[in-house]
């Protein structure tokens, strides 16, 4: 029986590997770099759940432990992309600012997102989500806050709409609002949701552009780690009971892989490697979550979400703009 299911495993195992990559080919083409490695990933879950129903419930625990050990395994790879050393040395003011922008757009976001009757958790993950670095910051807090797999998957798809809806605005918007390429940079990193989107919308503006986005962007990556450190000491309800959650691992091992990412030359060297697998576990994870989406839930709850997000998107985008315009 054991063999069997180590069979079963290594073959979900292959299927999750082979999709992943696959997403991240399919990534690269024409607008889909706009969503990105993990959300089209995501869409492929989803299809599948659709055309190969019948298989899943063999395939269901060994999903489950994908999603979730493989989720946390990619956000610790994904601390080398982090590098503390530019960030402090390049990005003093960036910090600060992505400090104000992730409270204030977490803050914002949950609260418009329970005036629209948006029930707790689900308003954490999209509130995280918009704040902080998209699909990536969701399945970290996710696996914090212990969410339903439903809540985890409308959030994620929330992020990927607007992101791509934002990432057109700015690019179009650009040449008439008057920014210089190291203030759009500026604006661009940190008015939009994930890595992905700030890149594309980045890149419209030149290499400049680009680097200040990024640089932008991954000052708000870092601040996952604060924000987790954080809803460690909140109450969270699980088995009826309410207790604190513990600090999760996954992000002392975040920390210690930017570090190494940072200051160790040899880390520095395959940095981008390890980042790219990094994006295969994640990748990996995120299929396995779509495989286990509720339609129904969905189209029922969809809505609400969606628009709290969108209101909330677009007071940061004018925030953004301003602060660029006038402070850097």
């Amino acid at each position: 029986m054991n063999i069997l299911k180590q069979r079963s495993f290594y073959l979900v195992f292959l299927v999750t590997l082979i999709i992943s990559i696959i997403s991240k080919f399919i990534a690269q083409i024409g607008f889909l770099k706009i969503l990105g490695h993990l959300v089209v990933a995501l869409i492929i879950g989803m299809v599948f759940q659709i055309v190969f129903k019948q298989y899943l419930p063999n395939m269901k625990s060994e999903l489950g432990f994908i999603s979730n050990k493989f989720l946390r395994l990619g956000i610790i790879l994904l601390g080398s992309k982090l590098a503390i050393d530019k960030l402090i040395s390049e990005g003093k003011k960036t910090l600060f600012l992505a400090f104000f922008i992730v409270a204030f757009m977490i803050t914002l976001t949950y609260l418009i997102c329970r005036f629209f009757k948006v029930e707790r958790d689900l308003a954490i993950l999209s509130s995280c989500g918009c704040g902080i670095c998209g699909a990536a910051a969701v399945m970290g807090v996710s696996s914090q806050i212990n969410s339903k797999a439903d809540d985890s998957v409308l959030a994620v798809a929330v992020v990927a709409i607007l992101g791509t809806l934002f990432t057109f605005i700015e690019v179009t918007i650009k040449p008439y609002i008057g920014l210089t390429d190291y203030q759009y940079g500026i604006f661009a990193g940190s008015s939009l949701h994930e890595i992905a989107h700030a890149v594309a919308a980045g890149g419209a503006g030149g290499s400049l552009a680009l680097d200040t986005a990024i640089l932008a962007k991954l000052s708000r990556v870092l601040m996952l780690v604060l924000v987790i450190i954080f809803l460690s000491f909140m109450p969270n309800k699980a088995k009826g009971q309410t207790k604190k959650a513990p600090l999760p691992y996954f992000i002392i091992g975040f920390i210690l892989m930017s570090m190494l990412g940072s200051y160790t030359p040899f880390f520095k060297n395959i940095s981008a490697s390890i980042s790219d697998l990094a994006y295969i576990f994640l990748g990996m994870a995120m299929f396995s979550l779509g495989t286990s989406v509720n339609f129904e839930v969905l189209k029922k709850r969809g809505g609400a979400v969606l628009t709290a997000c969108l209101i909330s998107s677009t007071i940061l985008m004018i925030v953004c703009y301003f602060v660029a315009k006038y402070l850097f």
